[in-house]
C-alpha cells in the first residue's frame, strides 16, 4: 500500500458489516481514513462511530432522526445530513479511495452507481446490487475503469482463489452454504418455526434480514447471481454445496480439473479487510484455523425441494431481463413480513413465486425500468 491513507466512506456504518469494517479500520489507523459514514436508523452508534472516526461527513437516512445526529455532533466539525438523496452525494465524493457498500437490499444499488460514476472504486458487500443490475454495472465498470472487490466470504474466496489465474479458464465455482439454522429439517417441521429460531445461525455473526436468507437459503441464491457477474459465469458453471462447518468458503475449479479453495474461520472481518487492502495482505489478529479443532469437513447436496427461494434465484437467473429485481424486491418484503410475525416461514418462498408470475417481464432493462419493477414488485407482494 501507499504513504497516504486509504480514503474510504461506510454506507451502513451501524450494520454488521459496517461495525467490522471500523473494527479493521482501527486496527490499521496508518492505512486507512474514514471519511463519510451512513446509517439508517442508529443515531446513537452513528454518534459514536462518528466522535471516535472524525469523518468529514456523516448521513442519517431516516430524516427525522437529523436532529439527534446534528446536535450530538455539534461540537466537531462534521458535516451532518439525512435523507436518502444526502447518501446519494456523499457516494459522489471525488476525494474518495473507496467506497464500502453495505447498505441492505435494494438501497445500496444507487449510491454504488453514483460512486463508479465517479471513479470510485466500490468494495461491495450489498449483492443485491448486482443481483438487481448486474449487466448495467458491469457495463458502468468498464465505462468508468473502476474495480468492484467482493466482501461476501463466499466472492471474497473466489476473487482469492482467481489471482494469479487470469490466463485460465474457469470450469465451475462452488458456492459453499452453512445450510443455515434448519438443515436437515423437513417441511412439517419448518411449518411452525418462528423467527427466534429462524435468527439463530450456527457459524456466522449477521444483520437479522441476511440471517433470515440464509435460514431460507435465499441468500445462498442471491450470491449464485452475483457470482454470474462479478465472474463473468453462465448459470452452468455456478453450483452450490452445503458446507456445515464454514471453514471452505469457496471453491473454483479449472479445466484441468484442479480445484483452488480459500479456508478460514467464519470470521467476516478477513473478506472485509482483504477488499479494504487490496492487493496487499496486511497483518491480522484474527483468530487462526486450527486442523486439529476440525477433524471432518462434510459436504451434502443443498435441499431445493424443502428450501424453495434457492431454486427460484436460479429461475430468476435463468430468465434474466428484470426477473432478479422481481425475486430481490418481493424477497425483502416477505422477509419483511415474517419478521414482523405477519407470514409464516414456507409463505416466504410462495409469496415471492406469485410475485415473479405478476410483475411484468422486462427482458434488457434500463436503471429506470429497474426502479419500477422494484416499487411494481413490492406493492405486487404486499398485496398476497
Amino acid at each position: 500500500m501507499s504513504d497516504q491513507p486509504k480514503k474510504i466512506a461506510i454506507l451502513g456504518s451501524t450494520g454488521s458489516i459496517g461495525t467490522q469494517a471500523i473494527d479493521v479500520i482501527n486496527q490499521h489507523p496508518s492505512k486507512f481514513k474514514v471519511l463519510a459514514l451512513t446509517a439508517g436508523n442508529n443515531a446513537g452508534l452513528l454518534i459514536e462511530q462518528a466522535i471516535a472516526l472524525q469523518p468529514s461527513q456523516v448521513c442519517i437516512a431516516n430524516e427525522a432522526k437529523y436532529d439527534e445526529v446534528k446536535n450530538g455532533l455539534s461540537h466537531l466539525n462534521i458535516e451532518v445530513s439525512s435523507g436518502k438523496n444526502a447518501i446519494n452525494e456523499i457516494a459522489a465524493n471525488e476525494d474518495l479511495d473507496m467506497l464500502l457498500s453495505s447498505l441492505v437490499g435494494f438501497a445500496g444499488l444507487e449510491p454504488t452507481i453514483t460512486a463508479i460514476k465517479k471513479g470510485t472504486n466500490i468494495a461491495l458487500a450489498n449483492k443485491e446490487t448486482l443481483v438487481v443490475a448486474g449487466q448495467l454495472i458491469n457495463d458502468l465498470l468498464k465505462q468508468h475503469q473502476v474495480k468492484m472487490y467482493p466482501v461476501d466470504s463466499e466472492h471474497s474466496a473466489i476473487f482469492q482463489c482467481l489471482i494469479g489465474e487470469e490466463n485460465n479458464p474457469i470450469e465451475k465455482i462452488y458456492l459453499t452454504a452453512s445450510g443455515g439454522p434448519f438443515r436437515g429439517k423437513d417441511k412439517s417441521f419448518l411449518e411452525t418455526v418462528k423467527k427466534e429460531q429462524a435468527l439463530k445461525h450456527p457459524n456466522w455473526e449477521m444483520g437479522a434480514k441476511i440471517t433470515i436468507d440464509s435460514a431460507t437459503l435465499m441468500n445462498k441464491g442471491l450470491e449464485v447471481i452475483e457470482a454470474k457477474w462479478l465472474f463473468d459465469l453462465q448459470v452452468d458453471q455456478i453450483d452450490v454445496i452445503v458446507h456445515p462447518q464454514s471453514i471452505i468458503h469457496s471453491i473454483v475449479q479449472y479445466e484441468d480439473g484442479s480445484m483452488k479453495a480459500q479456508m478460514g474461520l467464519p470470521d467476516m472481518k478477513l473478506p472485509i479487510q482483504y477488499a479494504l487492502a487490496y492487493p496487499n495482505r496486511i497483518q491480522s489478529n484474527f483468530p487462526r484455523f486450527n486442523f486439529i479443532d476440525y477433524p471432518q469437513l462434510t459436504f451434502e447436496q443443498p435441499d431445493k425441494a424443502t428450501f424453495r427461494c434457492l431454486g427460484l434465484a436460479f429461475t430468476a437467473l435463468e430468465k434474466g431481463g428484470n426477473m432478479p429485481c422481481i425475486l430481490n424486491a418481493a424477497n425483502e418484503i416477505a422477509v419483511a413480513s415474517f419478521l414482523k410475525d405477519e407470514i409464516s416461514f414456507l409463505k416466504i418462498p410462495s409469496v415471492i413465486e406469485k410475485t415473479m408470475t405478476k410483475v411484468e417481464f422486462i427482458a434488457n432493462p434500463s436503471i429506470e425500468d429497474l426502479i419500477q419493477t422494484d416499487l411494481t414488485s413490492r406493492e405486487i407482494c404486499k398485496s398476497l
